[in-house]
Parts: structure tokens; C-alpha cells; sequence
């Protein structure tokens, strides 16, 4: 039989979801080679990024991921969490096709669930005095630094001191992880940062403060507060550069009551909504353009649900008329339609404890398997080796 050509294999294997790919390295030392080479990595993700191909949906469960195909919803699969160690582990980003867990401030990892490869990152303390740390205080951020070719953690935490110790600003710890270095570092705050630390912002938060990633900068929204914050902030992390800074946006803006920050097609995205009436979102369409802000649509409140306490866009239609939007939980994924207006269920089923994120297929940290079938057989082998080891003790005795 002739032996099919290298860049025809190599064509094909481009077109394969990442978990197709993962059992294809086990056909032949060339596969496995291809597959687990650099290039074809990143040509496999570039391919994916492109044409929107084998894209998900990340269902995150305090104990369980879900994903359910994009283009056929019916195509599910559950993931124990790699890093559950009894309680609930949090789903901080999704970017590549890796996503970003964590159990506690100092017990984090990167996570491809395509693949199954994870990457726990090593411990970093927290400087602060542990009594007057908790874990609802802390920002976390993932993103890929695209000019660096690395991936980075960002920790943002918040000092809880006593209602008689309070000090302004509160105090603020910034470090980012590298995975290329595996390691840590601190980053230096400019007094101009450190002053948008005027109160604790986590209960302001419609979810938690995790930050987004639009032209090589993670984001966080820092909402206002009646009597306390005056006005709405949007800070930026350079992922290339660590440097911290704020994001511009309209004026009319500042003073919304109910504002949360999210990414559509590429841009930064702000919503801005009254719970029992309607959400208007905003879109950045060129970054480096303050002008560039535009209110892109707005979305009545659905029928099927009392009031609106969070609402994000996550991906749009392939024939851009349409933009799946997650309203209060993954319980409510639904196709929101830019011509008619109207929404439509996307018929996904899950229960409101699951949030939703988009996750694309990917190798991405390289591959792995299933880490469970790999003990499993691991188990095996020590199973076998201890059969013929009683075998051998009844049946011979070896002579010395």
C-alpha cells in the first residue's frame, strides 16, 4: 500500500478536533511527532481562531465542566475538575482553549480540557497577614501575552482590614505568573492605580473579578458605589509590558449603576442594564480610539426570567446575525437576533449553577491524555506484574 503523503496527513490532522488528535499520536512515532510539534500546534489553533471550527461551550460548575459542541449542542462531555480538593474550584478565564483554575489564592492551575494536560502553578504567598486576607477579595486574570509567546496569571488582591484599621487607599498586592519562566513576580504600583482601591469591590461585582482579554491587555471593571465610589473605572494589565493603566470610555458611562465588562468579536464590550427592563451594550471597535465607543444594540429583558442581574455576550452567529448571550446563568444561553430583535432559547440544558464561557479546541500546552485513564492503566500494569510475580514464586524457584 502506498504511504500517504506528509502534508496530506498533515492537512487532515489540521482539520480534527484537538480530542481526535490526542488518541491519533498513539498510529505512529511520525504522528506522534506532528502532532506534538510546536508548529502544528500553533497552526492548529491559528485554523481554529479563522474559521470558528469545533468551537464550544464551556459549562462551569463548582464541581463539574461540561462541554457542549457549538454547531451540535447534542455532542456533550463532563470533566471532574483536575484541581478539586473538596470544595469548589473556580473557573477564572478561558483563552487558547486553556482555562484558569483555582481552589484557593495560593492553589491555581492552567487547564486545557480538550487535551487534558494541566499545569499547576507554584505557590505564591500572599504578603499580606493572613487573617486579613480572603478568597473573595482576590481579581484573577488570564491571558497570552502575543509578544512575549507566553501564558500569564495575573492576582490582584485586596487587604480585608477591620472597620477600625480601615486605610486609604485599601491596600493592594498585584503578581503575575509566567508560565514560560514558571515563576512569580511582583508589579509596581503607580500611586495613580493604587488611589481606584478607594473600597472593597467584590460585592459590587455582578460575578466575580475576572478579568478579560482584548489587544494584549487583561481588564477588570471596578463599579461605583452610591455614597462611596463616585464613578465607574475600567483598568488594563499589559500582558507584554506589566503595566497597569485605565481605560477610557463615554462619560455617560460613569455614573451607570449596573455595569459589567465582557469581549464581542475581538472588542472590549460594556453592559449596562436595568435589571427588569433591558441591557444595552457598548463596543470599543478600535482600541487605541476612545471615539470608537458605540452603543452596538439593545436586548429587551427575556419573558422567561423575573429580572436581569447579569447578562454577557459570548460569541456571534458564523453569519453574524445573531450573538449567543448567557443572561443570569448557563441556565439561559440564548440567541439574541440583530434584525428582528428577538430572542430564541440556543437549547442547551443545564442547571443555574453552571456560568458559560466559549472554549475553543485546542492543543495548547501540549497533550497528555485523560489523566484518569492514564492511572487506570497504569493500575493495570501493576496488577499484571504482581500476577506474575506469584506466578513465578509457585511455579519456579530460581537457583543461585
Amino acid at each position: 500500500m502506498a504511504e500517504c503523503p506528509t502534508d496530506l496527513i498533515n492537512e487532515m490532522f489540521l482539520r480534527l478536533r484537538a480530542t481526535t488528535l490526542v488518541k491519533c499520536r498513539v498510529l505512529s512515532k511520525p504522528c506522534f511527532s506532528l502532532i506534538d510539534s510546536p508548529e502544528f500546534v500553533s497552526s492548529h489553533l491559528r485554523r481554529r481562531l479563522e474559521t470558528g471550527e469545533h468551537l464550544m461551550i464551556l459549562l462551569r460548575g463548582p464541581r463539574l465542566l461540561r462541554t457542549v459542541e457549538l454547531d451540535s449542542p447534542e455532542n456533550v462531555s463532563d470533566i471532574p475538575h483536575p484541581l478539586q480538593a473538596g470544595g469548589f474550584t473556580e473557573v477564572f478565564g478561558s483563552f487558547n482553549g486553556v482555562i484558569g483554575l483555582c481552589n484557593s489564592p495560593v492553589d491555581l492551575a492552567i487547564f486545557n480540557p480538550s487535551t487534558r494536560k494541566i499545569h499547576r502553578l507554584p505557590i505564591e504567598p500572599i504578603d499580606f497577614p493572613e487573617r486579613d486576607i480572603t478568597r473573595e477579595y482576590v481579581f484573577y486574570g488570564l491571558g497570552y501575552d502575543s509578544v512575549g509567546d507566553d501564558f500569564k496569571v495575573v492576582r490582584i488582591v485586596q487587604c480585608k482590614l477591620k472597620e477600625g484599621k480601615k486605610k486609604f487607599p485599601c491596600p493592594v498586592e498585584v503578581k503575575v505568573f509566567s508560565l514560560k519562566k514558571n515563576s512569580w513576580k511582583r508589579v509596581c504600583l503607580m500611586f495613580e492605580f493604587q488611589i481606584l482601591w478607594i473600597s472593597y469591590y467584590y460585592h459590587l461585582l455582578p460575578r466575580r473579578g475576572y478579568g478579560v482579554v482584548v489587544n494584549n491587555h487583561l481588564h477588570w471593571i471596578l463599579p461605583r458605589r452610591q455614597g462611596v465610589i463616585a464613578f465607574n473605572a475600567i483598568i488594563k494589565y499589559d500582558l507584554a509590558s506589566d503595566d497597569i493603566g485605565v481605560l477610557s470610555f463615554p462619560q455617560e458611562l460613569y455614573i451607570e449603576d449596573n455595569m459589567d465588562i465582557g469581549v464581542l468579536d475581538g472588542c472590549v464590550c460594556l453592559m449596562c442594564y436595568d435589571e427588569y427592563s433591558h441591557v444595552d451594550v457598548w463596543v470599543l471597535k478600535e482600541y487605541e480610539d476612545y471615539k470608537s465607543w458605540t452603543k452596538l444594540y439593545r436586548v429587551p429583558k427575556p419573558e422567561s426570567v423575573e429580572s436581569v442581574e447579569f447578562i454577557r455576550p459570548l460569541i456571534c452567529s458564523k453569519d453574524r446575525s445573531k450573538i449567543l448571550l448567557e443572561i443570569n446563568n448557563a441556565a439561559n444561553l440564548m440567541w439574541f437576533d440583530l434584525e428582528s430583535q428577538s430572542l430564541t432559547t440556543a437549547g442547551i440544558e443545564c442547571d443555574s449553577s453552571f456560568t458559560a464561557d466559549i472554549l475553543v479546541s485546542s492543543l495548547v500546552l501540549g497533550c497528555k491524555g485523560d489523566p484518569t485513564q492514564a492511572q487506570r492503566r497504569k493500575d493495570q500494569m501493576v496488577q499484571k506484574g504482581n500476577k506474575r510475580d506469584g506466578f513465578l514464586s509457585k511455579g519456579f524457584k530460581l537457583k543461585l
